[in-house]
């Protein structure tokens, strides 16, 4: 009797230690299957070698608290103004112009790219920002009134960037070449209800580059976009009416439940195979 209520015992501590595995098998598989549906949902072509924005990433710094100084600035205080934002934006090695209207960044007239011998053509665009142009984009709150621009390589671009709202908007770029633009970007900040311009000359590649407002949240809220270079290199994620957004709610939900009902059937035969072979030594 003794020896058979050790056998039982051990037999139950064996059941346990199986079920307990059997559990920790299950939700690495969910885990694991959502982790593989959000990953399906990526578009993320590739970018131009020259893009890091990791500086930018590494800089926490909220620039919202700037905000109502440059909607409104006073002719006295916006020398100073600027100076403190560009000091805390880390933008203290860029070539920066500015006044009350917003500040230009990084503006290039005339020096080339290294694989351009010459200016190939002239584009100019006048680009609108605000909240007006994202009501035809639902959950958007901000929009540029243009959110793709063809370019031939080494052109030189122009760009008037109105400010139509009262508060602080940027038509920032990404990814030029770093010895002729610091951290490869150009940078366009406007005032509330000014016009800012600027130019810079892209590089002869094919390449997709990308545009936002780094004010805080305003790119998630609507104010992206994408400048394509020759054919360009793919679009990118989340562009008001060029692309999809990072995340498709439905789809996910869709393929996650696909994956953990697979996983869930797996461990069920796993734990038919465990539970016969615990009550076959019995027999």
């Amino acid at each position: 009797m003794q020896a058979l209520a050790a056998a039982e015992q051990e037999g139950g501590a064996v059941a346990d230690l199986h079920v307990k595995v059997l559990c920790g098998v299950i939700l690495s598989l969910a885990l694991t299957a959502f982790s593989g549906a959000a990953q399906t949902q990526v578009q993320t072509p590739a970018l131009t070698q020259e893009h890091d924005h990791s500086a930018l990433i590494a800089d926490s710094t909220d620039h919202s608290v700037h905000q109502q100084v440059m909607a409104t600035p006073a002719a006295d205080d916006t020398h100073a103004d600027h100076v403190e934002h560009a000091a805390h934006a880390g933008h203290d090695g860029h070539d920066m112009q500015f006044d009350r209207d917003g500040m230009v960044m990084n503006s290039n007239l005339d020096r080339l790219p290294l694989n351009c011998t010459a200016v190939s053509e002239d584009f100019e665009f006048t680009v609108y920002g605000g909240t007006d142009y994202a009501k035809q984009y639902p959950q958007r709150t901000f929009a540029y009134s243009q959110h793709e621009f063809n370019v031939s390589p080494c052109s030189r671009i122009k760009i008037n960037f109105v400010n139509e709202d009262q508060v602080r908007h940027q038509w920032m770029l990404h990814g030029l070449p770093r010895y002729l633009y610091p951290t490869g970007m150009f940078h366009l900040e406007a005032a509330g209800g000014k016009t800012v311009s600027g130019s810079f000359i892209v590089p002869a590649d094919d390449a997709t580059y990308l545009i936002h407002c780094d004010i805080t949240q305003h790119m998630e809220k609507g104010m992206k976009a994408q400048l394509l270079v020759g054919k360009g290199n793919g679009n990118l994620w989340s562009v008001p009416g060029v692309s999809q957004n990072f995340l498709m709610p439905r789809q996910l939900s869709y393929r996650a439940l696909i994956f953990i009902a697979a996983g869930m059937m797996i461990a069920v035969g796993l734990s038919a195979i465990i539970f016969s072979g615990i009550r076959r030594p019995n027999g």
